[in-house]
């Protein structure tokens, strides 16, 4: 039997190609992952509305699983029922809206499956097709909602300039990290993928030495550094690799995931 438990898989240049699709192999390593016991659990920034397609063609749609949704903010199981929590207040997107515009950084608040898009030079939209989204100015987002996280996405290179320009009293207040070159995200203070993996293995009663984690991007290196194996993909971004454990010799497009299944879960 493995002596990984869990398995913790991040969406965008991990479990998913470039084409946003599954291959046939991961698949198949999952389903095999499954059967010797292991917990397959998405570990992503994106709602579970967001994600229900993916656990749908992973036969992961179910109430006996998880997720790890918007960055460890919410655990979840799968049927959508809420294990843990936390979010922000009303005032602090008021600050983390300020902070923004003195910037000439686009905001989106998500709420759940809503996106309040507050900036009409905000490209959140055009790669969120699975969110609903309310256009207007900030000031007529409801507060009497739950406020789940905060993004800015705009051209990579103006967002890659103002970055260094954000307060430092808001990097302190607040986590905020890039998830692609053209999405920065930002989150309730300790609100990492890690926080949330955390919360569910306490939960299951897992030890997070029997954690195998995935991932390629900024958000993914707290859970790549907690997880007792942290495993960075081969189109992973220096850092992501220089932190991992292990690299894998192969990117998401040449079936990653399948290969570290393979390697680290079924020939353990």
């Amino acid at each position: 039997m493995s002596k990984i438990k869990l398995l913790a898989l991040d969406l965008d240049g991990t479990l998913l190609t470039h084409d946003k699709q599954i291959s046939s192999e991961n698949k198949v390593a999952i389903k095999q992952a499954q059967a010797v016991g292991v917990h397959v659990v998405i570990t992503t920034g994106r709602p579970l509305k967001a994600i229900e397609h993916i656990l749908t063609e992973l036969d992961l749609l179910v109430a006996s699983e998880y997720s790890i949704t918007f960055n460890g903010g919410l655990v979840q199981r799968n049927n959508g029922e809420i294990l843990s929590k936390k979010t922000f207040s009303y005032d602090d997107l008021v600050a983390i809206h300020e902070a923004l515009a003195q910037l000439d950084l686009p905001l989106d608040v998500i709420s759940e499956g809503v996106a309040y898009e507050t900036n009409s030079s905000s490209l959140y939209q055009s790669f969120s097709p699975f969110l609903d989204f309310v256009e207007g100015p900030f000031d007529t987002i409801p507060r009497d909602i739950i406020f789940n996280k905060a993004v800015s996405a705009i051209n990579a290179d103006f967002l890659d300039q103002q970055i260094p320009k954000i307060p430092a009293v808001l990097k302190e207040k607040y986590e905020i990290f890039k998830s692609r070159d053209i999405l920065l995200e930002i989150m309730p203070k300790g609100v990492v993928k890690s926080f949330g993996l955390d919360k569910l293995t306490a939960i299951l009663g897992i030890d997070k030495t029997a954690v195998m984690a995935m991932g390629d991007e900024e958000n993914d290196l707290a859970m790549l550094e907690w997880a007792g194996l942290g495993i960075a993909m081969k189109n992973a971004t220096p850092e992501v690799k220089a932190l991992a454990d292990v690299v894998a010799p192969v990117t998401n497009d040449e079936h990653g995931v399948a290969w570290a299944i393979q390697t680290y879960i079924l020939e353990d």
